[in-house]
């Protein structure tokens, strides 16, 4: 099997952290340039997190459930993924407003990762409690708040992000270990062709959540690697490595005023006493300064 080593070296960094905090599942970071502050997730936790880097504080919201991913919105406020479908959240109030549950059927699913594609559609995936093999689907909530699956068969859905100059979407399902890309008719935003960038040796850790710069190459936070890698989504080989001193980095956005800020969220779940006691930094936020600049956030436009 290719094995996508570069023949150069690799640069690699490490990543610092940013905000100590024990995040059972920390996810979903996503930078709002207006505020210049940093969403993100605790999904088991049920906590919707803004935190500033100003001031290194950490503003918490119990949302009642299990959150998967959250969204900014062009309009005030952002899109949830909870355990119970998609809604609307007022950062004000800290109001939240149902739209919908796709899978109502299924109580046994929460929704894992989710962003909004360059159209402002909101892109967000299931998956089984248990891990059970492919209960999982991949859903769009459409501006108009309608509801298509677009994926299903999905073990756990995670990663996702999109280039549009090429008319690419990057999907990660983690047990496949692949990092995959679809070729998509953007207004539709249905699939016209699938393909695999890069199998993830397992030894590497598994591919959680992902982001994309503004070359086009993509970032991704190995699971049980302790790192996060930029992957050339064109031959698959990693270019830039950050070390995490953690052992189960989640996911990355940029960030900063100038998009050259990785912001890193980790995990502590699965954990044992000795584990924790060896890496007691699990579940906080890292942050890592690279030579590379991100992209905007994309926005819900419903």
């Amino acid at each position: 099997m290719f094995s996508h080593v570069n023949m150069k070296s690799i640069q690699k960094i490490d990543a610092e952290l940013e905000f100590e905090y024990k995040a059972h599942l920390g996810e979903g970071p996503v930078w709002d340039e207006k505020t210049g502050k940093l969403w993100w997730v605790d999904i088991l936790s049920g906590h919707l997190m803004q935190y500033s880097p100003q001031n290194r504080t950490n503003k918490v919201f119990e949302i009642g459930e299990f959150i998967g991913a959250a969204a900014l919105r062009r309009k005030e406020g952002l899109v949830l993924a909870l355990q119970s479908g998609f809604y609307l959240f007022d950062d004000q109030s800290g109001e939240i407003e149902k739209i919908k549950d796709p899978e109502p059927d299924r109580p046994g699913n929460r929704f894992n990762d989710g962003k909004c594609d360059p159209l402002g559609r909101f892109w967000a995936g299931t998956m089984a409690h248990d891990q059970s093999k492919k209960e999982g689907s991949l859903y769009r909530l459409n501006t108009d708040f309608q509801i298509k699956r677009v994926l299903s068969d999905i073990t756990i859905s995670n990663g996702l992000a999109w280039n549009p100059e090429a008319g690419l979407f990057y999907y990660i399902d983690t047990p496949t270990m692949e990092i995959c890309s679809f070729r998509y008719d953007e207004e539709t935003g249905n699939f016209l062709e699938r393909s695999v960038i890069r199998t993830i040796d397992e030894r590497d850790g598994y591919p959680d959540g992902m982001s994309i710069d503004s070359e086009g190459f993509l970032w991704i936070a190995l699971y049980a690697g302790s790192k996060v890698v930029r992957i050339s989504p064109e031959t698959g080989n990693t270019e830039f490595e950050i070390r995490v001193p953690v052992p189960k980095p989640t996911s990355c956005t940029f960030g900063g005023e100038n998009l050259d800020e990785l912001f890193i969220t980790t995990c502590r779940e699965n954990m044992s006493k000795e584990e924790l006691n060896k890496t007691p930094l699990s579940g906080s936020l890292f942050k890592a300064k690279v030579p590379f600049h991100g992209i905007r956030a994309n926005r819900f436009g419903g």
